[in-house]
């Protein structure tokens, strides 16, 4: 994608670039219903939309539907800049133009993502673009601040909206050496020790017998207290005491 140079019918070596007093002029002009000036502007725009499509050249998107979408968010920037705000119009369209794409290439995602969130996505990512304009240095907690909602909120609604990723993606490769982005996924609670150990665990908990791997049960998978268990199973608080003790220490004798 990033190496093609028609787009949409468009060649876009040949894009003219306007300077900031052609772009205020046209715009001054565009505002007042100058047809002319409004295509103009927008042909003069289109390299900042190419420049933020460039961003999604991994994403193996089609290029002309990517600058699509961004030339529709640059006709949305175009219709509801204010001049009289005093703010560079670039400034103002990099949000709305990246909104787009982002949007466009979301809609296509065959994860779904509820509404809500993603308004509270976009929200988020207009913030972050606001505050990386003022030279901050942006945080879950600046935008969740200024945003007035939780961070978990900020980062959850980040997480539902990012790409999905193949386990198979390449993340290094050199000399023919290529890492896969599998390669470099380990789970602590799923390796072979944690296996073996849940094995013998199991063994050892089947040797009980019926009235001590009912207390276990009741005490270490519902949380119930020894109270609770001896008024259930109809004996004591002092044998439901000794007979956890003794199925404990069991167990422990079969798999150390």
């Amino acid at each position: 994608m990033l190496q093609k140079v028609v787009i949409c019918g468009v060649d876009t070596s040949g894009l003219p670039l306007l300077n900031s007093k052609e772009q205020e002029e046209l715009m001054i002009k565009l505002k007042g219903g100058d047809n002319a000036a409004r295509e103009k502007f927008i042909v003069g725009n289109m390299r900042l939309v190419l420049s933020l499509v460039r961003r999604f050249w991994a994403k193996n998107a089609n290029a002309d539907d990517v600058f699509q979408a961004g030339c529709v968010g640059l006709i949305k920037a175009i219709d509801n800049f204010d001049i009289s705000v005093g703010v560079k119009f670039s400034t103002y369209a990099v949000p709305m133009i990246l909104g787009e794409i982002k949007r466009y290439l979301r809609d296509g995602n065959s994860l779904r993502v509820s509404r809500s969130i993603r308004d509270t996505a976009y929200q988020v990512l207009k913030v972050r673009e606001k505050l990386e304009a003022d030279d901050e240095e942006v945080t879950y907690d600046k935008i969740a601040k200024e945003m007035n909602i939780a961070v978990s909120e900020v980062a959850y609604a980040l997480d539902a909206i990012s790409d999905p990723v193949s386990l198979y993606e390449p993340v290094y490769n050199k000399s023919g050496d290529t890492l896969l982005l599998m390669d470099q996924i380990f789970d602590t609670k799923n390796n072979d020790e944690v296996w073996t150990e849940k094995a013998a665990l199991y063994e050892a908990i089947s040797r009980l017998e019926g009235r001590e791997k009912k207390i276990l049960f009741l005490r270490y998978f519902e949380g119930k207290t020894q109270t609770e268990i001896s008024q259930e199973v109809g004996i004591s608080q002092a044998q439901v005491s000794r007979l956890e003790k003794t199925a404990l220490k069991q167990i422990k004798s079969c798999i150390s």
